[in-house]
């Protein structure tokens, strides 16, 4: 399988790791060969007989950069490699960003997808902003695009829906699904600051230097845009869901609910009224008896309410680079078997 990245962050470098280290794992059934590595701020290197994951990573270890020798570097634009290189998937890992309204990543997707190239993802960015036409894009050509990891860090909420929950229909959800915030308000309710919760999450790596896309409740609310157009089939993005963070949430206002009994949570929701879905993000007061009120730190958990079932809870303990990585490289798995497939 022949992979393309465009993003080579965190997650891509944890499934570099999981790549180069596939004995440590013998259920892997998975034979990738990175052909591209294209990014925003350091460049792409291109190599059609696969690239040295351990030379770039320990490269962007020691000085930042992909490679060395600058002149090895493409000539190409992320854009340019989804167009023109020869690859079987792209797996597309760019930052979201809510003020370009998914792009430049659904471009990407986009590109690959009208090539009949399949696309592994966590980008929430192109799900939550474009996933009806790069649905679409991708039944017409022949490819997948999957996003397992755009949603709880690779817990799998889409694939549950898709696999387990077949002939029901998803009528509503509801959620923690931004770890940053919940540790955050963990924190608070022994007595620290916000600014406190966030050095902390900043240094273990889980909120970003701005962490303001957490704090003001846009990585849920594209989250929340997500779960609504893949699960029930609404047409909608980020900008129209309904929008708080915590960013007015005070340590004595944590601490008070504690005292009630409840606990501060950012809860995503969604629901049908009528024909249309709508959606939320804002701090409810949980009671006790709530699966939520038991989600600390870095926790999240998802419920999925339908016509057919009581509503089921999926639960992710304190997820990290290992668990978003999975995600994609499950993806690729599900991927591969459609290529073979496709071979018969």
């Amino acid at each position: 399988m022949k992979i393309l990245f465009i993003g080579f962050g965190n997650v891509a470098k944890e499934m570099a790791r999981i790549f180069m280290k596939k004995d440590l794992y013998p259920a892997l059934d998975i034979s990738p060969e990175v052909i591209g590595i294209f990014t925003g701020r350091h460049g792409g290197l291109e190599n059609k007989e696969g690239i040295d994951l351990n030379s770039v990573l320990k490269e962007l270890e020691q000085t930042n950069r992909l490679t060395p020798d600058e002149s090895k570097l493409s000539p190409l634009t992320p854009l340019e490699a989804a167009k023109n290189l020869d690859y079987d998937v792209l797996v597309e890992l760019s930052a979201l960003s809510i003020e370009g309204k998914g792009e430049p990543a659904a471009s990407h997707v986009r590109a690959a997808l009208r090539r009949g190239k399949s696309v592994a993802s966590a980008n929430k960015g192109p799900v939550s902003f474009s996933y009806g036409e790069l649905r679409d894009l991708a039944e017409m050509n022949g490819a997948l695009y999957l996003f397992e990891s755009a949603v709880m860090d690779g817990a799998p909420v889409f694939n549950f829906c898709s696999r387990c929950m077949k002939g029901a229909a998803v009528r509503g959800f509801s959620g923690i699904l931004n770890g940053t915030t919940n540790f955050i308000l963990s924190h608070m309710e022994k007595g620290g600051s916000m600014e406190d919760g966030i050095r902390i999450a900043q240094e273990a790596g889980i909120a970003e230097a701005d962490p303001s896309m957490d704090i003001d409740g846009w990585d849920p609310a594209a989250k929340a845009a997500a779960l609504a157009n893949v699960l029930m089939g609404a047409d909608i993005t980020p900008l129209e869901v309904e929008r708080e963070g915590i960013r007015a949430i005070t340590p004595k206002m944590a601490q008070d609910a504690l005292r009630r009994g409840t606990r501060l949570k950012l809860i995503c929701r969604g629901s049908r009224d009528g024909n249309k879905v709508r959606t939320s993000v804002r701090v409810e007061e949980i009671k006790k008896d709530d699966i939520f009120c038991l989600i600390s730190h870095y926790g999240s958990a998802v419920r999925i309410e339908s016509d057919l079932m009581h509503p089921n809870t999926i639960v992710q303990e304190c997820p990290d680079l290992l668990d978003t990585a999975y995600g994609v490289i499950e993806d690729l798995i599900t991927i591969g078997d459609h290529l073979n497939r496709c071979k018969d």
